[in-house]
């Protein structure tokens, strides 16, 4: 059966990274930007990350950081890989030596062939909605018709995703993984143990389903 992974992002508390493990997440996403709600620090991530058992992927989601503070987290966090949810260049992604994942909001006007050559060298694309102002987060789900069948590199999909749309999400866009923040939330940043065990079920019951 082919399996479509799955990411909580937005992890700031230990005891929803363990609930996400339990539910069956294959990787928890950490937030570095200090706008967001769900953001925490350094050393806030690094305590969660220590408590965390073997094979989940650790993801640091930042957003056109200075790259000394990248650097600075990575001393301090035990990243697998890193997301970009901002203007980054390809250069600047390539900088750190670690594994990347591009996230590109779909605008109306994004070229998305172009951008994929240009970030040919990150492990996945991450395709969010687009909302001016707004680097992700925006809880609102874009058209999945504007998704090419053909991507060059393995795709996440972000953007509005919850329990009751994840099935109709890996049925239109047969993505690599979903990216879930929001929809699996009681309140920004605090995770609901429930919905993200309903999450992976509805992935689970839609992978059965494509096979």
């Amino acid at each position: 059966m082919s399996r479509t992974r799955v990411k909580i992002c937005g992890i700031t508390r230990a005891e929803d990274a363990a609930a996400a493990i339990s539910a069956g997440a294959d990787a928890l996403g950490f937030v570095f930007f200090a706008k967001s709600p769900r953001a925490l620090t350094a050393a806030q991530a690094a305590l969660i990350i220590a408590s965390l058992p073997p094979f989940v992927t650790k993801v640091g989601l930042f957003v056109n950081a200075n790259a000394d503070y990248v650097r600075e987290v990575l001393a301090i966090c035990s990243l697998d890989l890193l997301q970009f949810h901002g203007d980054e260049t390809p250069l600047y992604c390539e900088s750190f030596a670690k594994p990347y994942m591009k996230a590109l909001r779909m605008r109306e006007d994004i070229d998305l062939t172009a951008q994929l050559a240009a970030y040919s060298s990150a492990s996945a694309v991450l395709l969010d909605s687009y909302k001016a102002g707004v680097p992700g987060g925006t809880g609102e789900v874009f058209d999945w018709e504007r998704i090419p069948s053909d991507l060059s590199l393995p795709l996440v999909l972000a953007g509005g995703l919850r329990p009751n749309n994840a099935g109709a999400a890996i049925a239109a866009c047969q993505p690599y993984a979903l990216d879930v923040s929001g929809g699996v939330e009681s309140a920004p940043g605090i995770k609901c143990a429930d919905a993200i065990t309903r999450f992976i079920e509805a992935v689970s019951a839609a992978d059965r389903r494509e096979d």
